[in-house]
């Protein structure tokens, strides 16, 4: 047996570079992410090796909306402020994030059905059904439904974080009354209504769009968040077809973990716009 030598080509040379071997008081790379805490958090109920990949794709994806929701919040605050700049890269950003969240299910589905099925068990009753941070994005993105406080009850925290996301205005709610404010006609009892109801489309909405794209050269910035809507829409039905086929792939038809359908549940799902008028309005264009 031979011993391979490498060539100083074969390796990145260090001795020009200004490393800094010794931190001194600065904090280190693990200690400013905490990767103590995070990489200790992927605890597995069963003996079984795929289980792993599972609560990995799954506190991956709670990471992605955690920065979604930083980044949806702040842009609803420059919306409320008719500040559309910083809103728009918000916007776009989230965009972006939304793409990796679809990304996962490509990962979560080279798991078979007998992989699934080996720990399945153990989750007992937890599924995505229940994650909060996904039904706050769902309340700030405009698709309101009480009943789906009721699985939090356990949480109080959590329920009460919600009661406050359905009860406040959503992020199309205040982009409505920023339309108001730039002269579009919006109906009053839409700029004023009970928020924590579910958003029924309406034809003086679309009109107001409708305006807002044939005045595209005036109103640049309103057309551009606009368009910036539709991604995040276009998106989110994304996620949720990659969702129900990675699903099927999964299980098949047989119920979830949360007691819901399963792909008949999340077929229901497909159709939801939040932002209902922009679509509409698609064939009067």
């Amino acid at each position: 047996m031979t011993t391979r030598r490498y060539d100083k080509s074969e390796r990145v040379e260090l001795a020009d570079e200004a490393v800094h071997w010794d931190l001194g008081s600065s904090v280190s790379y693990g200690e400013y992410l905490q990767l103590d805490k995070l990489l200790a958090a992927q605890k597995p109920l069963s003996s079984e090796h795929n289980e792993m990949l599972f609560i990995v794709v799954h506190q991956v994806s709670e990471l992605w909306m955690r920065l979604m929701l930083h980044e949806l919040t702040a842009a609803l605050e420059c919306v409320r402020r008719d500040d559309l700049d910083p809103a728009l890269k918000m916007l776009a950003r989230i965009s972006r994030t939304q793409t990796q969240l679809i990304s996962v299910w490509d990962v979560l589905s080279t798991m078979t059905p007998f992989e699934y099925t080996a720990f399945r068990n153990a989750l007992g009753r937890s599924s995505g059904f229940q994650s909060l941070q996904y039904r706050l994005l769902e309340f700030l993105f405009g698709n309101k439904n009480a009943e789906m406080l009721a699985v939090h009850q356990r949480d109080a925290h959590a329920y009460e974080t919600l009661q406050r996301a359905l009860a406040s205005p959503s992020l199309y709610d205040e982009v409505l009354r920023l339309l108001s404010r730039r002269g579009y006609g919006i109906p009053q009892d839409y700029l004023s209504r009970d928020f924590s109801e579910p958003y029924r489309a309406s034809k003086q909405v679309a009109g107001a769009w409708l305006g807002v794209y044939h005045n595209a050269e005036t109103g640049w910035d309103l057309y551009e968040l606009a368009e910036r809507l539709v991604d995040l829409d276009h998106n989110f039905q994304l996620w949720r077809c990659h969702h129900l086929k990675t699903v099927e792939r999964i299980i098949g038809y047989k119920p979830g973990t949360g007691g819901t359908g399963g792909v008949s549940y999340l077929a229901k799902a497909l159709e939801l716009k939040f932002f209902p008028e922009l679509w509409q309005i698609r064939t009067s264009m």
